[in-house]
Order: structure tokens, then C-alpha cells, then sequence
């Protein structure tokens, strides 16, 4: 958005960056689902994961907030 209404003026960013944008996003759902899956996360947990990449930032609290009550904690041997 910054590079559309701040920089060019039209559409090339959208074009460019939409794609990725939504690349990392599917990126980020699949990783959370994996991890869901290796640690003993409850369902609302899991949720929340899954959940915290649809607002801007929602990863940064949920990544604080896992970490600082032990969910990211040692990684389960596989």
C-alpha cells in the first residue's frame, strides 16, 4: 500500500507485492499448523497461531506471549 499511494501512484506495486505478500501468509499458516502439530499445543493455542497472521502484527504478540508462557519453549524431539 505504501508503495502504491506513496511511490508510483498505481497498481505495479500491488502487482508485485500482492503475490508474495500472500506467499509468505500461506508460508506462515503452514509453519503454524506444523508446529501445532510438534508441540503439545492445545486447540485454542493452535487457533490462535493460525489466527495471530490475519492483523498487522498479530505474529509479534503471539510469538511474545508464547514464548514468555513456555509454548516456544525446547524443541519435542521428532
Amino acid at each position: 500500500m505504501v508503495f502504491k499511494y506513496l511511490v508510483v501512484f498505481d497498481e505495479i506495486g500491488v502487482k508485485i507485492f500482492g503475490p508474495i505478500h500472500g506467499a509468505l501468509f500461506v508460508c506462515y499458516l503452514v509453519l503454524a499448523v506444523l508446529l501445532w502439530r510438534r508441540r503439545p499445543w492445545s486447540t485454542r493455542t493452535g487457533t490462535l497461531a493460525v489466527l495471530a497472521g490475519v492483523p498487522p502484527f498479530g505474529t509479534v504478540v503471539f510469538e511474545r506471549w508464547a514464548t514468555r508462557t513456555g509454548r516456544l519453549g525446547d524443541p519435542v524431539a521428532a
